[in-house]
């Protein structure tokens, strides 16, 4: 039986980084992550047997942005029964509850670093340069570095250990203008501060694609991952699970 016991492989570790609370400075929304960004990337991975902890660039307790919320009385997100479940499970709300800080995140002790998006990270990652510092350390350290939705926005701002911008000769995706349009048309106002994929265009010698608004779309470049936007959480998780071999 011990000898058994000493076989069983390790299983692969991912931390999930998530937006504190911020409020937006375009509509005065309170704003921090989307759910299913959270929920189906988890589900992915655990369904694969990785172990997954979430953090947060400050710590603390989390929340969610109001339209990603199945029981929201906007009803746009009412389907996400995998956000519901979580959300609905005392052992999983837990996680969201007192997050570390990602100052207490150990490279060595990850595979993968996996940021998900919602409105805050627009304010709580853009300009974070500990968050930059520590999406360039895992991805030079030759482990996956993936974001997803609005956090690849500090893709337009992470540089590696050259100076350089780690987006530079790379293929990537984002959240997509025609989706930030169809997004301000639907409140009425301007939500974001810029728009991630206009920025993207004006840089040179890199790759940014999107596919079909709102549709799963993920794209792996070595061991960087990325995902457009909401509905493309668990593509970037497969294709984090894909990348690491298993």
């Amino acid at each position: 039986m011990s000898a058994n016991i000493n076989k069983m492989p390790v299983p692969k570790r991912v931390a999930i980084i998530v937006s504190n609370p911020s409020v937006s400075k375009q509509t005065g929304w309170p704003i921090g992550f989307w759910w299913s960004e959270v929920t189906h990337p988890y589900w992915e991975f655990t369904e694969q047997g990785y172990e997954v902890e979430i953090f947060s660039p400050e710590g603390g307790s989390l929340q969610a942005d109001g339209f990603s919320d199945p029981e929201d009385e906007s009803q746009y997100s009412a389907a996400d029964i995998l956000s519901l479940g979580f959300k609905k499970s005392p052992a999983h709300a837990a996680l969201l509850e007192n997050t570390k800080p990602i100052s207490a995140i150990d490279i060595s002790d990850f595979d993968a670093i996996f940021l998900s998006g919602g409105q805050g990270p627009m304010y709580t990652f853009y300009e974070n340069e500990e968050l930059h510092k520590l999406f360039a350390d895992f991805y030079e350290a030759g482990k996956v570095a993936a974001a997803i939705c609005h956090a690849t926005a500090v893709l337009l701002k992470v540089k590696t250990s050259e100076g350089k911008l780690l987006i530079e000769g790379k293929t990537w995706t984002g959240f997509a203008d025609a989706e930030e349009a169809f997004a301000d048309n639907f409140v009425g106002m301007k939500i974001q501060p810029f728009w991630i994929e206009e920025e993207a265009r004006k840089i040179e010698n890199t790759n940014y694609i999107n596919a079909g608004m709102f549709k799963p779309y993920a794209v792996r470049d070595n061991n960087l991952v990325t995902g457009q936007q909401q509905f493309s959480g668990q593509a970037a998780a497969k294709l984090v699970i894909e990348a690491l071999g298993a």
